[in-house]
């Protein structure tokens, strides 16, 4: 119930930066501002997730042209510079703005602030049985794995990042994440605003 007041109390406080963001991507590049996708959660439950719009309208049509630049080995699809981005698209995803909007999910009941990430439905239909360890906690917005900066390009080691994450999750460790995440983030934004 805390986690869904904080939930709540960030939405209210991020309501202008949520306006200012929904402004830009309608600017350049349209209607909708909102990317709204089916994920897996926890004990397997689907849900819908949502971001703000970083591709192009109609980009999952396109996956199947690109999967030869797929850089994961695994069962996902991750594109660092995708060339599908559309308009500030770029700059949200590498930033983690994009991910915002779960804020609302996190108010749902649905997510939590710190926990794996929530995988597409065919994604997570790929894992196999000692991965779905993860889908024990409510998946999270910010991934231990993805403080890695690179955690996609092994989808095993994110895999068993994930799974050590979810059997031993506790409030101090928690605590520790959020910290690095901020300076994470602070980095990430330092470095796609001077490249």
């Amino acid at each position: 119930m805390l986690i869904r007041v904080a939930g709540l109390v960030f939405i209210i406080l991020c309501l202008p930066v949520f306006a200012l963001i929904g402004a830009l991507i309608v600017v350049f590049d349209g209607m909708p501002f909102l990317y709204v996708q089916q994920r897996i959660g926890r004990y397997g439950v689907p849900f819908f997730i949502y971001k703000f719009r970083t591709m192009r309208t109609g980009a999952e049509n396109e996956r199947r042209r690109l999967l030869r630049k797929n850089e994961s080995d695994g069962p996902v699809f991750k594109i660092h510079n995708d060339p599908r981005f559309a308009g500030i698209g770029k700059f949200l995803s590498h930033t983690g703005l994009d991910e915002l909007p779960q804020l609302y999910n996190i108010f749902r009941g649905e997510m939590a602030f710190i926990g794996p990430r929530p995988l597409p439905v065919s994604e997570a239909k790929a894992l196999q049985p000692w991965m779905q360890a993860r889908h024990a906690i409510l998946p999270g917005v910010i991934s231990p794995a993805i403080l890695t900066g690179k955690y996609h390009k092994n989808f095993t080691r994110w895999m068993k990042s994930d799974v050590a994450y979810a059997k031993q999750k506790s409030v101090q460790g928690d605590a520790r994440l959020v910290f690095r995440f901020i300076f994470f983030i602070l980095g990430l934004l330092w470095k796609e605003l001077l490249g």
